[in-house]
């Protein structure tokens, strides 16, 4: 029989001491994938808001070029954006264009993102009467200054929860830079692994780190989310 406590087992307490030990590695790790979710954010926020407003806008044309990267980015896989950034501009280019694995991530997460929050806008601009936004227009007011000072003040409310949601899938996905070797969480957890044959601390460690950043986050959508249902009944 082998027990829990033996060397042998993947849950013996002499791993777990390793991946104690080995911390600092993890928390590197940790402030790393912080400092991409945050700079990814701003990019998916700043997208998102422009090419949310180019959809609900009466111009065709406009609004055909954000269903285009709309339909691009959230129809194919983050990994393959990846692969082109980092590797496809290094070879068209000849070397001459090449991003570190750092602000790879910010791009490629931050435009594939942004099509999904460009969508969270467009819903909460249309969760907006009409009415206000012709009122607006027939009062002298620019399209953007409609937006910025009329509609999407009106809009948070609606447009907060679901944000949320892809504020935490923002995060989470940002392990997938583990394929290019960037030092985030999860690239940590996979060498350190690799290196010590810990699996089970280290990706369980991982995992825990994760849940850390995103368990606040979705706990106040869901309380943002009952907080306007309650507001909509009374």
């Amino acid at each position: 029989m082998v027990y829990l406590t033996s060397t042998a087992s993947p849950f013996a307490l002499s791993r777990w001491a390793d991946f104690f030990a080995n911390f600092g590695e993890f928390a590197k790790g940790f402030v790393y994938t912080l400092g991409m979710s945050i700079g990814a954010l701003i990019l998916a926020l700043l997208l998102g808001i422009l090419f949310g407003a180019m959809s609900s806008t009466k111009n065709k044309l406009l609004r055909a070029i954000a269903r285009v990267y709309v339909e691009i980015f959230q129809n194919t896989p983050l990994l393959v954006q990846f692969v082109v950034v980092y590797y496809g501009l290094a070879i068209v280019s000849d070397g001459s264009i090449m991003i570190n694995a750092f602000f790879t991530s910010i791009i490629c997460v931050g435009i594939y993102h942004g099509a999904y929050i460009a969508e969270v806008i467009r819903s909460g601009i249309e969760a907006v009467p009409r009415g206000q936004t012709e009122a607006a227009l027939s009062q002298g007011f620019t399209y953007p200054q409609t937006m910025g000072m009329i509609i999407l003040p009106q809009a948070i409310r609606t447009i907060l929860p679901p944000m949320t949601n892809q504020v935490v899938n923002l995060i989470k996905n940002t392990s997938t830079v583990a394929i290019i070797s960037g030092a985030d969480i999860m690239f940590v957890a996979k060498a350190w692994a690799y290196d010590t044959t810990n699996y089970v601390p280290a990706f369980i460690g991982a995992a825990v780190l994760y849940f850390i950043m995103c368990f606040p986050l979705a706990t106040w959508a869901r309380r943002m989310e009952e907080a306007n249902k309650d507001s909509y009944s009374l």
